[in-house]
């Protein structure tokens, strides 16, 4: 059976979040609202991409459901449109993905994201690349940490737990992981501190290192 790598796609795949930060900042300043800066920015994504606008609003604000749900709105819509401006993959990342394929690993993705940016970025900045699942942000699975994603993509490609593993940045994929039942490897130059990736199962500092990790495991 091919071995399954899943990975996540903010802050391991790509480094999306000078196009999140500032889609965030543009919706802001339309409201009239104080803006953050993209390291602050670092620390609200990951959990979907609500919860990064309830983080970015003010407290009085994020309480409102109907505001939130109006700021969101304007949010996707501007992110849509403006959501591969600065995006670009982690250094080594298109030769690693390329390689592992090559090799006759099955990859997939599995992210928070928005289902159509998903798959727009893995479609641009992994031409050619057969994926066996791209899954973002879907009304039919709930959002990671949850493992019903991972269970998902693990039955499309047809791979049991013994021969999957995931790579991701954040205590939400390391939890996610450990839902599902499957090992992980933490990458160090996503959105999150070092010490948030300390219950990984390894800590890859460089596409060549996760490579090898992933080789091993």
């Amino acid at each position: 059976m091919n071995r399954l790598v899943i990975f996540d796609l903010d802050g391991t795949l790509l480094n999306t979040i000078a196009d999140l930060g500032n889609a965030a900042n543009h919706t802001l300043a339309e409201l009239g609202l104080p803006q953050h800066s993209l390291e602050e920015y670092r620390l609200m994504v990951g959990n979907g991409m609500r919860k990064l606008i309830e983080r970015a609003l003010p407290a009085e604000k994020a309480d409102d459901a109907g505001f939130v749900d109006n700021t969101l709105s304007a949010f996707l819509k501007y992110y849509a449109e403006h959501i591969d401006l600065y995006t670009k993959p982690y250094p080594g990342i298109p030769e690693l993905i390329s390689d592992l394929s090559t090799d006759g690993f099955r990859l997939a993705v599995a992210s928070n994201k928005i289902q159509a940016g998903a798959e727009r970025l893995i479609g641009k900045f992994f031409p050619g690349i057969d994926f066996s699942a791209v899954m973002g942000n879907s009304p039919r699975y709930p959002l990671k940490p949850d493992a019903a994603l991972v269970e998902y993509i693990m039955d499309k490609a047809g791979t049991d737990r013994a021969h999957t593993i995931m790579v991701g940045d954040s205590g939400t994929d390391i939890q996610t992981a450990r839902n599902a039942g499957i090992p992980i490897i933490a990458v160090s130059w996503g959105f999150r501190p070092r010490h948030e990736l300390t219950s990984a199962d390894h800590i890859a500092d460089s596409a060549g290192q996760l490579r090898t990790l992933i080789q091993k495991n």
